[in-house]
C-alpha cells in the first residue's frame, strides 16, 4: 500500500504557457506563488518567461524562473528542466497549461493545421508530463494537472472546432491513462475543463456582447475569470488534494453538466 509522502516546504511548480498576460497560466503562477511555492515559467517566449518570473519574485518573495521551451520539442524541454532543477526546489507540481485555439472549420482544416494543434495541445502535454515525472517518481510525490476544455465534452459548440475539440479529448484520456501508471509512486494526474474564460485564446479580448452570446445556457449568466480557474488547479496542485486522481473538474458556470 502507497503511503502519502509529507508535502514539503520548498517545492517548485511548473506552469507551462505561463507568461500570456491574461491567460489561466500566468493566474495559477501566481496563485501559487503567493501559496508559497517557487514557480518555473515556461513559455515559447523566453523574453516573456522570464519578465513573468521576475514580476512574480518581486511581487511574493519566492523563487522563480523563466524559461523559454517548444512544449512539443523533448531536447527544448529537456534543457527547460535542466534549469529549472539546477536553480529551484525540486519539481512538485506540473500544471500543462499551454494551448492553442482553432476556429478553422473541420472541411477547411489543413493537415499542417491539425498537426500544429495536437503538438502543442496534446503532444507537448506528453513531453512535459513525462520529462517532470522522472523527478515525481524518485521521490514519489507529485501533482499533474492538464487543461481541457468543455469543447472536449460538447464535441465543440464554442469558438474553436473540431482540431481542438480533439485535442482537448485527447486531454481526458491521456490523464486517466498517466493517473492509472503514475499512482503507486504517489503521483496524481487531474484534469479541469473550463467553458468560456475571460482571456484572449479566443481570437482576442472579449467584447460585452462575445461573453453574452458565449453564457448564454449557463446558470451563472457570465463567463469566467483565469483566477477562478487558477484557484481550481491550485487546489488540485495543493497537499489537500492527495487522493483525488484520474479525475476531471468541470468549471464552466453550469453550461456543461457531467
Amino acid at each position: 500500500m502507497a503511503q502519502p509522502t509529507e508535502f514539503p516546504d520548498q517545492r517548485t511548480a511548473v506552469i507551462t504557457g505561463g507568461a500570456s498576460e491574461r491567460g489561466i497560466g500566468k493566474a495559477t503562477a501566481r496563485r501559487l506563488a503567493a501559496a508559497g511555492w517557487s514557480v518555473a515559467i515556461m513559455d515559447v517566449s523566453v523574453t516573456d518567461a522570464e519578465r513573468t518570473a521576475e514580476e512574480i519574485s518581486s511581487r511574493y518573495d519566492v523563487r522563480a524562473v523563466g524559461v523559454g521551451a517548444d512544449v512539443a520539442d523533448p531536447e527544448s524541454v529537456d534543457a527547460a528542466f535542466g534549469i529549472i532543477e539546477r536553480e529551484l526546489p525540486p519539481v512538485v507540481g506540473l500544471a500543462n497549461v499551454a494551448g492553442i485555439s482553432s476556429p478553422t472549420p473541420f472541411m477547411e482544416t489543413t493537415v499542417a493545421e491539425w498537426d500544429r494543434v495536437m503538438a502543442i495541445n496534446l503532444r507537448g502535454a506528453f513531453v512535459v508530463t513525462q520529462r517532470a515525472l522522472h523527478g515525481m517518481i524518485d521521490r514519489r510525490l507529485g501533482r499533474i494537472v492538464s487543461i481541457s476544455s468543455i469543447s472536449a465534452q460538447r464535441g465543440g459548440g464554442t469558438y474553436s472546432k473540431v482540431a481542438y475539440s480533439a485535442s482537448k479529448a485527447g486531454l481526458l484520456g491521456f490523464t486517466r491513462a498517466v493517473a492509472r501508471e503514475v499512482g503507486e509512486y504517489g503521483v496524481t494526474v487531474n484534469a479541469v475543463a473550463p467553458g468560456p474564460i475571460d482571456t484572449d485564446i479566443m481570437g482576442g479580448t472579449l467584447t460585452d456582447d462575445r461573453k453574452a452570446e458565449m453564457s448564454a445556457g449557463g446558470m451563472l449568466g457570465r463567463v469566467g475569470t483565469p483566477d477562478e480557474v487558477a484557484a481550481l488547479i491550485a487546489f488540485l496542485l495543493g497537499p489537500d488534494a492527495g487522493y483525488i486522481t484520474a479525475a476531471t473538474y468541470d468549471i464552466n458556470g453550469g453550461i456543461q453538466i457531467s
